[in-house]
């Protein structure tokens, strides 16, 4: 890939994403026009940015693949003026991708490993991302500081829904989270009505072991 022509090759990735199903609203669409991948792969491997596939960043991590990016974000239905919460930080490409959605609303990230936050921080603020704040943290307790969020997303495989992130969604609040074991999981979609939550399957996926104290 060139990168001299980073917009270009994701177009083309875009557009392949909207044919195959994966993207549909204009917003988010928008979104992944705007958002240059390949700051938040290592150098080594943004030949590959614009690929359909995930890719490692280190520390046995790594960036999703753009159709579950897509995908994610498309089902968190994410609007100008919410608050949400990302477990998972890994190199902030999530994040810079709803960052173009919220307008005047905030994002809260958390990333367990220090080095990988500390990078996520660096290129969100470079990129001028400044409704993005990256917490060093345990991800399976959530951020209670800043709660209740509108939309919650995690972005490693649980074996459990995480008793703290249910409680710090706010009414009418959903939540994206994969379920399932260290290598298979089912992403599960949560919505908040009153004191219910209500759940439905969104099929299959693979995702890093999310680590801690609700997690593996």
């Amino acid at each position: 890939m060139d990168l001299n022509d980073t917009k270009q090759e994701r177009k083309k990735l875009v557009d392949r994403l909207v044919s195959s199903g994966y993207l549909g609203k204009k917003e988010v669409i928008s979104a992944m026009l705007k958002v240059p991948r390949h700051m938040f792969i290592p150098e080594a491997l943004r030949y590959s940015a614009y690929v359909d596939s995930p890719l490692r960043i280190g520390f046995d991590q790594t960036i999703s693949a753009p159709h579950m990016v897509a995908l994610m974000t498309e089902y968190l239905d994410v609007k100008p003026g919410h608050k949400i919460l990302e477990i998972g930080s890994g190199s902030g490409y999530q994040a810079a991708v709803l960052s173009e959605l919220v307008g005047d609303g905030r994002i809260y990230t958390v990333e367990r490993i220090p080095e990988l936050a500390q990078s996520a921080k660096k290129i969100l603020e470079e990129l001028s991302y400044s409704n993005v704040s990256v917490i060093v943290g345990e991800g399976t307790q959530g951020y209670a500081d800043e709660a209740p969020y509108d939309r919650i997303i995690v972005t490693a495989g649980a074996p459990k829904i995480p008793a703290p992130l249910l409680e710090q969604l706010g009414e009418g609040g959903k939540l994206l989270i994969p379920v399932g074991d260290r290598r298979l999981q089912e992403l599960i979609y949560i919505r908040k009505d009153g004191k219910e939550f209500k759940e439905k399957k969104l099929g299959g996926c693979m995702f890093v072991p999310l680590v801690g104290e609700d997690g593996w």
